[in-house]
């Protein structure tokens, strides 16, 4: 029997001032022991139905299933998302999609984008306020240029999975990231070049 992802986030929580002061290796160590749970796409989508959204609010986290309109042209995309929506457009929405990043970058990220947030308790309250302009022009923020990305409301193929604050650590940690057209290892290693902290 699988075990639910709300099992999984509650054996692996820790706060963000912990993350901050541990080591690449200790956040390679929780991927792969995350990995061995081998959980799927299709697992994450069923755990806790009541996280199902058909509509997003910009500064929370979600999941969903995508089919990408340019994949013909696109080098590799990601078919399962991670991301902080936070420009809503007439088409669809800008997001930042964290699985571009090897993990340990996502949750150096997340501690830094942590200053747009609307509060610190990680609750039910809890989102980031924040737009391009606040984030483009700071190396601060460099990390994000991989993976702000267009997410087109007819391509969206699945409900969105809301991730509550208080598990947005561990699921950046979640290796469910679905690329086609490429390993995850080379979109992290073309990331990193775009994209230094």
């Amino acid at each position: 029997m699988a075990t639910s992802l709300l099992k999984i986030f509650e054996q692996n929580q820790y706060n963000l001032e912990a993350a901050k002061q541990q080591s690449r290796s200790w956040f390679d160590q929780q991927v792969l022991l995350l990995r061995k749970k081998r959980y799927t796409v299709k697992q994450v989508l069923r755990d806790n139905p009541a996280s199902l959204t058909q509509k997003i609010l910009l500064g929370r986290l979600y999941m969903f299933v995508y089919d990408a309109k340019t994949k013909e042209e696109l080098p590799y995309w990601d078919k399962f998302p991670l991301v902080f929506p936070f420009k809503s457009l007439s088409n669809g929405f800008l997001g930042i999609n964290l699985h571009y990043l090897p993990y340990y970058m996502r949750i150096r990220l997340l501690d830094r984008l942590m200053m747009f947030a609307s509060n610190k308790k990680m609750d039910e309250n809890t989102k980031l306020r924040m737009t391009w302009s606040m984030l483009e022009g700071s190396t601060k923020f460099a990390a994000v240029k991989p993976c702000v990305k267009h997410y087109l409301r007819s391509n969206i193929k699945s409900l969105f999975k809301e991730v509550p604050a208080k598990d947005w650590t561990t699921a950046m940690l979640l290796p469910v990231e679905q690329f086609t057209g490429a390993v995850s290892v080379q979109v992290w290693a073309d990331s990193r070049k775009i994209g230094r902290f």
